[in-house]
């Protein structure tokens, strides 16, 4: 059954980052903060995992974010408002357990994961959490959500690498500030490797500050997304074996070897930029031939 697209956004001046809408009632109606779902755009494409940014039981919509990095983001970006996606699976992975905590909640989101980062803020802001949330990118144009974030946050902390909107530098310069200062009861990443990586490293105990809980979110490589294929494996840091799929997508930070798998990202950088590369060329001699077309 085709899923319709009923809302197409960019969400920022490049073009890199895009917001849509699609009617999968049934995902909806199951959908909790965490799951993901599992995308193929027609018969010839790969399938790719997006994590679930927001739903609308009553609606029947989920909403997801992708920024382009490859030939398949690129192709669902081309989708346009009212058009239909071949397969969307799902929910899938398991749902973050969701309780009230004494203390006040960090959740950080860097770059095109500030979007997943919006389900969890709110289920744990109804649950009754004071929440500090901190959103980081290279640069200002790439942040967004900010005013939803905002509304569920009792701290609203932007952070840039280049400067060009709130503090300049990465999510760990306030993080270090939060910890040093007040009592965390639970840290929650959701972004790049580098920074999960580096967040982790932060919360464990190092420089005399407090251990704190800590939760990562591994949307990596996934295939059939029910632990069969063993796309998504990562190690811990005591050499197991453990599936994204169906253990996360949020797992505890502190126990994956983020050196592991920060190397494994690197496997198919040369063959997603080749198919990368052709699919623009194709996409560029299209548009030539409908030129010549009304010429």
């Amino acid at each position: 059954m085709p899923y319709k697209i009923l809302k197409k956004k960019q969400l920022d001046k490049s073009g890199i980052l895009v917001e849509i809408d699609i009617h999968a009632p049934l995902i909806a109606k199951k959908a909790n903060p965490g799951n993901f779902v599992l995308i193929r755009i027609n018969e010839k494409g790969e399938r790719f995992p997006l994590t679930i940014a927001d739903f609308d039981r009553s609606q029947g919509r989920i909403t997801l974010v992708f920024q382009i990095v490859g030939k398949s983001t690129l192709l669902l970006s081309h989708q346009e408002q009212g058009g239909e996606l071949l397969d969307v699976v799902g929910p899938l992975g398991n749902e973050i357990q969701i309780k009230k905590y004494e203390n006040p909640i960090v959740i950080i989101g860097g770059g095109v994961g500030i979007a997943p980062c919006y389900p969890q803020a709110k289920a744990f802001k109804e649950a009754g959490n004071s929440i500090i949330s901190i959103l980081g990118a290279r640069t200002s144009d790439l942040i967004f959500w900010q005013d939803k974030m905002a509304a569920l946050s009792d701290k609203l902390i932007i952070t840039t690498n280049d400067g060009s909107e709130g503090l300049k530098g990465f999510v760990t310069v306030p993080l270090k500030d939060i910890l040093a200062e007040e009592k965390i009861s639970l840290v929650i990443a959701i972004g790049p490797l580098i920074m999960m990586k580096n967040v982790a490293l932060m919360t464990s105990g190092i420089e005399g500050l407090p251990k704190i809980k800590t939760l990562v979110s591994l949307n990596t490589i996934m295939v059939d997304g029910t632990g069969m294929c063993g796309g998504c494996r990562f190690a811990s840091k005591n050499g197991e074996i453990h599936f994204a799929c169906v253990e996360g997508p949020d797992v505890d930070g502190h126990m994956v070897d983020f050196d592991i798998l920060l190397n494994r990202e690197k496997r198919f950088i040369d063959l997603e930029k080749k198919s990368y590369d052709l699919y623009k060329q194709e996409c560029k001699v299209l548009e030539e031939i409908e030129k010549n077309k009304k010429i």
